[in-house]
């Protein structure tokens, strides 16, 4: 079975996500495999214009299911805030599915960041804050979070 790799190869909007949104009606699957909230992608179709953080830009196909898989650290308000916005535009969320193994963004990864940043004084780095920084070092030595969501019409 084939396989379409799309990786971006710098930081910023390469246009990834709109890319994602024409190829995913021809895939099975599509996975968001690395990265957090502190990014984004637009997606204009004929549904319209959304902004994406998280949810993988297959999400409006309804044939497709997509993925949320380890590589990807998760604010869980950032997720709901984000799967609300959809379902009140009438996006089915239905095969939206995360990995058990992917990590969480707890409060106090977003307070380390911040203190982290704060220390660094004349040197910043210029994070978000959103404690994603914190969290990735960790999340290679230490077990995934016991932490799951299958959302389907049910659940979500």
């Amino acid at each position: 079975m084939p396989v379409v790799a799309i990786i971006g190869a710098q930081w910023g909007d390469e246009g990834k996500g709109r890319l994602v949104d024409m190829l995913a009606a021809r895939a099975r699957l599509v996975v968001r495999y690395s990265g957090g909230n502190n990014a984004g992608h637009t997606v204009v179709n004929e549904l319209g214009t959304f902004k994406l953080h998280l949810i993988p830009s297959g999400i409006f196909d309804t044939n497709t299911v997509n993925i949320i898989a380890s590589g990807v650290v998760i604010d869980p308000e950032a997720l709901l805030v984000e799967i609300k916005e959809l379902h009140e535009r009438g996006i089915n969320t239905g095969k939206l599915f995360i990995s058990e193994r992917a990590h969480v963004i707890m409060p106090y990864h977003a307070m380390l960041d911040k203190l982290q940043e704060e220390s660094r004084a004349e040197s910043k780095i210029g994070t978000t804050g959103r404690g994603i920084g914190p969290l990735t070092p960790i999340r290679w030595t230490a077990p995934a979070s016991v932490w799951a969501i299958c959302c389907t019409r049910r659940r979500c």
